[in-house]
């Protein structure tokens, strides 16, 4: 008799915990390289320290910039082709990684395979964000946009988390090669664990121009910009706030903000959908300004600790509240899109948090960039409202819901 009998799962939960299991195993190709990168290309190729940041960061970059056009393929060609493309296309990331990894080339003949496959997995990870959302909506739902949107982010952020110590290990038992190796696998897996799932019907209508999109999430994803100042804050900069002040456990400040943020995500991962978006936005972005004023005000690393804390609380809702929110009110053929353009904003706030405060933690001192991160939360409670001023929720449109379920 099975611990766990499957017929007593809720079929809505059985599919989503598929997509998001599979979202889990090609994530883990993003965290795992991330500090062994730049031991690779600073160690063993010998490269300078320009090109290690280059390596890491052009990803992101990719990520960025090819998140319209996964929108865009998923709303027009197929939800499900498009997140086992974006399987596939991490899948030759590390394809790459192990030529770079055995060839015998130039290091900058190696450093280039290397640049090609962070590219391929940049463009990857498009493709399954967009294609996996698009999907599991139309599968399970709109009603439960933010469920969806909470178990995918918990995917995601537990791949993170978990691939960062993981691809360390690797590399110390194996080398690069293996992180190629598993690279190429993993996909693979998630691949052959969602091509069971049926593809959802593309929802007819006329396409909607890439302006109408634009205009319907520019407000929301500004206020998901501002809130993701605090994440790239404490990724950036309390290691070295710790350092400067003395203070021991510098290493607990991002397991504090996960650990928060997958706990909120269980425990009230469902509000959004309950209550509305708008509501839950703005009392996250009061619970993450409250966390980065305790950092910036902290006497102590067990006070700053603790801030993290209530930051990773604050964050861990925005995404799927706000994201509710664009999924009322954009046409059914255009959600793909809208979700990919939204993202990209809380990616862009990632990438330049860190340089555009840099200036300011010279000048002022580590501390000083958080109070930059409470009013960056701040900011993003005043969006929210405007946001909900002058949105209006569309009539309802005729869809495709429940197609697999």
């Amino acid at each position: 008799m099975s611990l766990f009998p499957v017929g007593r799962i809720p079929a809505e939960n059985r599919t989503l915990g598929a997509l998001s299991l599979a979202v889990f195993l090609t994530y883990l190709t993003v965290g795992l390289p991330l500090p062994v990168i730049p031991l690779f290309v600073y160690h063993e190729l010998g490269l300078s320290n320009t090109l290690v940041g280059i390596a890491v960061g052009c990803q992101f970059i990719a990520t960025v910039l090819t998140r319209a056009y996964a929108g865009r393929l998923a709303d027009n060609s197929g939800a499900r082709k498009t997140a086992l493309r974006g399987m596939l296309a991490c899948s030759a990331a590390g394809a790459l990684y192990l030529l770079a990894a055995a060839l015998p080339l130039p290091p900058l003949a190696r450093y280039g395979l290397l640049i090609a496959g962070r590219l391929s997995l940049g463009f990857g990870e498009s493709l399954l964000v967009s294609g996996n959302f698009t999907w599991a909506i139309g599968l399970i739902g709109a009603n439960r946009a933010g469920k969806i949107m909470s178990w995918n982010g918990m995917a995601i952020y537990g791949a993170l988390a978990a691939g960062a110590p993981l691809g360390l290990w690797m590399n110390g038992q194996a080398g690069f090669v293996a992180l190629g190796l598993v690279t190429v696998l993993l996909p693979l897996i998630a691949f052959m664990l969602d091509r069971r799932i049926p593809e959802i019907p593309v929802s007819p209508g006329r396409q909607v121009a890439l302006h109408t999109v634009a205009k319907a999430i520019w407000q929301p994803g500004l206020a998901l910009a501002m809130q993701g100042c605090g994440f790239a804050l404490i990724g950036t900069f309390m290691s070295l706030l710790f350092v400067s002040e003395g203070w021991e456990h510098a290493g607990a400040a991002l397991s504090c903000f996960g650990v928060a943020f997958v706990g909120v995500r269980v425990i009230f991962g469902s509000l959004p959908d309950k209550i509305g978006g708008m509501k839950v936005a703005m009392v996250s972005l009061a619970v993450e300004a409250a966390g980065q004023a305790l950092i910036f005000f902290a006497g102590n690393a067990w006070v700053a600790l603790a801030g993290a804390m209530i930051t990773g609380c604050g964050c861990s809702l925005m995404f799927p509240s706000l994201g509710v929110e664009i999924v009322r009110r954009v046409p059914v053929q255009a959600r793909g899109t809208a979700i990919g353009g939204y993202a990209a904003f809380q990616d862009i706030s990632y990438a330049f948090t860190g340089p555009a405060t840099g200036m300011m933690a010279t000048a002022l001192g580590y501390s000083s960039v958080f109070a930059a991160g409470t009013v960056c939360a701040l900011t993003g409670i005043a969006l929210v409202i405007l946001y909900a001023r002058s949105a209006k929720i569309p009539p309802p449109e005729q869809e495709h819901d429940a197609a697999g379920v």
